[in-house]
């Protein structure tokens, strides 16, 4: 019961989390099977990986130094911020080197770095909690699921998210030098700040503030990175304001269109609407569509006629003026 317990407050508050990132992007959704993709990486490859090879690290210092202390501090330091930094980001860079049609912003980045990091979170919770269980009973567990869900229930998705940012900084420039440097510089910091958390909590600097301090830092980052969110958002309306404008004077949609596909909140009312007239799925399917359009017109224009850019948005094109006459603005 106790296991089936830690599992329960192990998975499903990370499902609602990944929920709420998923709903926080809202004008071009990732493919579900992807982000299931991701999320499953995190689950097992990220987290199985990241529990051999810290062990491992462990026990090395340890044998080392003697020091159970030590091999904890320099675990939770260095191993864990390089190792599982370094494996959820491999989730997130696959996307970006086989899945690049999908990957077309910052918001992207940091979507599927956030899943791919939930994942990872949800084995590693499992295992805190059930520790809790097996150290102090049913009050360690609920202490280990109050910590782990709600104290630092965002932390990995935070500090995650800068690989993604880094690897879209590069998806979207020309310039060779900022390809390669501005992933190497995301997940930098994406290791620093997460070694920043566990040193902070490994080295008790300020006594029993420590846990305050260290949750105030915590939560300030999450807050950061909404506000990244809330912009990165706001930068994919204005592409799609500015790159939809053509279709407008070529007649594929409708100027009514043009401003609902603009807006999020015109949008729900939109597919709000559609439930009750029937064409729900052509509704969704048809600002889907326009998001990808304006995206790819916006690629095609910085980067050129990569990956046949041309070619995807005539595909786009066409498919919007199918699905025009079925989408309510």
């Amino acid at each position: 019961m106790a296991f089936l317990t830690s599992l329960f407050f192990g998975f499903v508050p990370m499902f609602l989390f990944a929920y709420i990132l998923y709903w926080l992007d809202r004008y071009e959704k990732e493919p579900l099977p992807l982000l299931i993709g991701v999320f499953m990486w995190g689950v097992v490859v990220a987290a199985g990986g990241a529990y051999l090879l810290n062990t491992l690290f462990g026990i090395t210092v340890f044998s080392v130094t003697g020091s159970e202390a030590a091999s904890d501090l320099a675990t939770g330091s260095i191993s864990a911020p390089f190792v599982e930094e370094g494996l959820k980001g491999m989730a997130v860079l696959l996307v970006f080197l086989f899945f690049r049609r999908e990957f077309d912003s910052i918001l992207d980045g940091i979507i599927y770095a956030g899943i791919a990091a939930l994942g990872f979170a949800a084995t590693e919770n499992v295992l805190y909690i059930w520790r809790g269980y097996t150290a102090d009973g049913w009050s360690g567990l609920f202490t280990l699921v109050f910590i782990r869900v709600i104290l630092v229930g965002w932390q990995h998705p935070f500090y995650t998210a800068f690989t993604g940012i880094g690897l879209a900084i590069s998806r979207m420039n020309r310039s060779c030098l900022v390809k390669v440097i501005a992933p190497m510089i995301g997940l930098g910091f994406a290791m620093f700040t997460h070694s920043f958390h566990n040193t902070l909590a490994g080295i008790p600097f300020f006594g029993e503030m420590t846990c305050f301090i260290g949750s105030f830092l915590d939560w300030f980052g999450v807050a950061f990175m909404f506000l990244v969110i809330l912009w990165a958002n706001w930068m994919e309306m204005r592409t799609i304001s500015v790159q939809l404008q053509e279709e407008v004077q070529l007649g594929l949609i409708n100027a009514n269109q043009y401003r609902t596909a603009s807006s999020a909140w015109n949008q729900f009312f939109a597919k709000l609407s559609a439930l009750g007239g029937g064409h729900y799925r052509a509704t969704i399917r048809f600002y889907q569509v326009c998001a990808e359009l304006a995206h790819k017109k916006q690629q095609l224009q910085k980067l050129g006629d990569e990956q046949g850019n041309s070619q995807i948005i005539e595909h786009l094109r066409a498919e919007l003026a199918s699905l025009a006459p079925y989408a309510p603005a």
